[in-house]
């Protein structure tokens, strides 16, 4: 793809604060990526300069407005939470004191808690809930790759990272300290043999963090994994608190 205009740049990267353009987009049920929007973003970054900016008590110097009008769009946004501009924020999303980076899209009625980072590029379906310090990855290079995506009524616990272009699919419940990543094994244990996805949590799976060992030449250790280890019912009220889910399995509190 050749290099984009500067005027081509502004326009796409309007587009994607206004929702009308998204980085990544499920077509006939594959996730497919736009990667002049991905283009267009890095070229943002390049072309901007950085500039002094005062917000309230807050000053910033950054090469990236922040997001405005969130009266407008019927967005709850707590301070000191912060939305770069060429992010989306659909109707209802609450944003408790967080970040959410350019390129990113966020669903509607989704809970975006204290500390969250939704990294460039994410997307982040409806009735989404991120819980308390949450890391969502940024993935904008190499051109073409996936962001990382969490579809409708995922619930994510506290402390989690989600990283790499890894897919967490519908009202998956992803448990506290749960790392995911591209490589990362993601193990159903629920059966008789383990089932091994990679880069992928099916929908409605319960996941908790584990490990498995691994053979080196000083000595076999573990590594980490994810296990899932049951899966909601799919009658569930969207809802459902993490401890309920987990529960139910004999690992809440």
């Amino acid at each position: 793809m050749s290099a984009l205009s500067r005027e081509r740049v502004e326009q796409v990267i309007a587009a994607l604060d206004r929702g009308e353009t998204r980085v990544a987009e499920r077509v006939d049920g594959e996730w497919r990526v736009n990667e002049e929007a991905q283009r267009a973003i890095l070229e943002y970054f390049r072309i901007r300069e950085l500039e002094p900016r005062e917000v309230g008590p807050f000053e910033y110097h950054d090469k990236i407005p922040l997001k405005h009008g969130y009266e407008q769009l019927g967005v709850r946004v707590v301070p000191p939470a912060t939305a770069r501009y060429g992010a989306f924020l659909s109707p209802g999303v609450v944003l408790m004191p967080s970040y959410v980076n350019i390129g990113a899209w966020v669903g509607p009625n989704t809970m975006v808690d204290t500390w969250a980072t939704v990294g460039s590029g994410a997307q982040i379906g409806a009735d989404v809930h991120l819980a308390g310090g949450v890391g969502i990855g940024g993935v904008l290079e190499p051109l073409g790759a996936r962001p990382v995506i969490v579809e409708d009524g995922a619930f994510v616990g506290s402390r989690a990272a989600i990283v790499e272009g890894v897919i967490v699919g519908e009202q998956a419940v992803i448990g506290p300290h749960v790392t995911l990543g591209a490589t990362i094994p993601v193990i159903d244990v629920t059966g008789q043999e383990p089932v091994e996805h990679r880069g992928y949590v099916p929908p409605r799976a319960i996941v908790v963090p584990g490990t498995r060992p691994k053979e080196f030449p000083a000595g076999t250790f573990n590594l980490a994994c994810a296990l899932i280890i049951g899966w909601r019912d799919a009658s569930t009220d969207l809802r459902v608190s993490l401890n309920d889910a987990l529960r139910e399995h004999g690992l809440g509190s």
